[in-house]
């Protein structure tokens, strides 16, 4: 499943962030890359462990947190530590793979990846290409969302940042192991979630029915679920 989730941030969340981000030192963004990723991967990227890292960090943690729709779509049991990168002068990332197990720099905390996560943190008509492309089962989708939107995708697509070629493009991105490793077993139970909450605004929550689909859906939860 692939979703977008808007105004994660709103400008004031982004106003911070940038704040914090922008005023801080950046390195090569091949420091967290697989060998892979590397052969194809040109960008900047805050030090994972930097102290504006960890600032902007706890910001999109705290956002994501508020999100209901974040949590019913990607059921989330951990998340990697955000990290924050930048694209500008013609840097890219061509086609890859994310690792299936992200761990995090001088740290024993890792996460599978079932699902990526790219927090757009500039608005797209500041910077011409730097569109991100998804490939699936489906076809080939690309995003280039406002600032303060997020982007869930699983983690197994291959996928690719566009050359930006004006402007710099800036964002964090991360990756979530569910509690439901199976990413159709999740996209049923999001759907499921979104059904009973249509019912439940028009019907309320205590009707019959809401009441049944809502016990479903836990024990749909409690087949699938790790934790």
């Amino acid at each position: 499943m692939m979703l977008a989730i808007p105004d994660l941030l709103g400008k004031g969340g982004v106003g911070r962030i940038r704040a914090i981000i922008d005023a801080a030192d950046w390195v090569d963004g091949n420091a967290t890359s697989g060998h892979q990723s590397a052969l194809a991967k040109s960008n900047r990227q805050l030090p994972e462990n930097s102290a504006a890292a960890r600032e902007a960090r706890r910001l999109v943690l705290d956002a994501l947190g508020r999100s209901p729709l974040f949590i019913a779509a990607a059921l989330p049991l951990k998340i990697f530590p955000p990290l924050f990168n930048r694209y500008e002068s013609g840097e890219a990332f061509g086609t890859h793979i994310d690792n299936a197990v992200r761990i995090h720099q001088g740290s024993e905390f890792r996460v599978r990846s079932d699902l990526s996560a790219t927090l757009f943190l500039e608005d797209p008509d500041a910077y011409e290409g730097g569109e991100l492309v998804v490939e699936d089962n489906l076809g080939v989708h690309s995003a280039k969302l406002p600032a303060g939107h997020l982007l869930l995708y699983p983690a197994s697509s291959l996928h690719r940042v566009e050359p930006v070629m004006r402007g710099t493009r800036v964002a964090s991105f991360f990756w979530i192991q569910s509690m439901v490793r199976d990413d159709g077993a999740r996209t049923l139970l999001f759907d499921l979630d979104q059904s009973i909450q249509a019912i439940a605004a028009d019907r309320g929550h205590g009707d019959r029915e809401v009441v049944r689909l809502t016990g479903l859906y836990h024990n749909l939860l409690r087949r699938w679920a790790d934790t």
